[in-house]
């Protein structure tokens, strides 16, 4: 009795793409591990003085962190996509004043694996967690940013905080306004420069003196970035100041 055996040719490409199927497997495993490690956690306390604000109603899910004004619905809100691997927490106190002053909703995304390229969900996975809210601009700080120029065309505004867009929208007619910081040493003037003409030509370009890139958020520092030169309270009403009156233009 004879057995029959496969070609050679036959179990070579079996091992090959066995080989490569364990490659991906082991990428996959990697990638997940690495965004789980180094997570740039919230700083306690700004976080604390925020859950203590009578004047903004938090409410969470899987999606979202969204940050309401107590004061009654609002009509413009703001999707705002975190930096790599930054706790979404991290932004709570300086959009505050966004909340409580202006009455802009802000809902802080959830990024999949803290990363918000691996984050394929539409603009609408997040507005829907306000759908009291009429108008909306997406945003985000660093590659946050960049996720959100892809996501722009649905939404009625863009703003970039210490970010730029990869994506070209110079013809979108989107109103838009870029936020950055003197010091930054990730997403440098010079790089805002460089990415101006992916803009609306009538984009609105704001450098804060003294900020770095982890001004934006409360972190702490950061590898590679500048000294900033300003204080969280300054940095806090400078951004209340810019987004509320960017959001006011909107709506008037």
């Amino acid at each position: 009795m004879t057995t029959s055996k496969a070609p050679r040719w036959r179990r070579i490409l079996w091992w090959v793409l066995g080989s490569l199927g364990a490659l991906v497997l082991v990428a996959a495993i990697a990638i997940v591990v690495w965004s789980q490690v180094g997570v740039m956690a919230a700083e306690p306390e700004p976080l604390a003085a925020v859950r203590a604000d009578d004047r903004i109603v938090i409410t969470e899910d899987s999606a979202g962190i969204v940050l309401a004004p107590a004061s009654g619905a609002s009509d413009i809100g703001l999707v705002y996509i975190p930096g790599a691997k930054v706790d979404p927490w991290a932004y709570a106190a300086k959009l505050s004043g966004v909340v409580a002053d202006d009455g802009v909703t802000v809902v802080i995304t959830k990024p999949w694996l803290n990363l918000a390229f691996f984050d394929l969900r539409p603009l609408d996975a997040f507005t829907a967690l306000a759908p009291d809210v009429g108008t909306w601009i997406v945003g985000g700080h660093s590659l946050g940013g960049v996720r959100a120029c892809m996501m722009a065309t649905d939404a009625d505004a863009l703003a970039l905080f210490a970010s730029y867009c990869a994506t070209d929208l110079s013809g979108s007619g989107l109103p838009a306004i870029s936020i950055s910081g003197s010091e930054d040493g990730l997403s440098t003037p010079q790089k805002i420069e460089d990415a101006r003409h992916l803009l609306p030509p009538d984009a609105d370009f704001v450098e804060i003196e003294g900020a770095s890139h982890s001004s934006f958020g409360d972190y702490g520092p950061q590898d590679g970035d500048g000294t900033p030169a300003i204080s969280d309270e300054e940095m806090t009403a400078q951004l209340t100041e810019l987004v509320g009156g960017f959001a006011a233009s909107l709506s008037g």
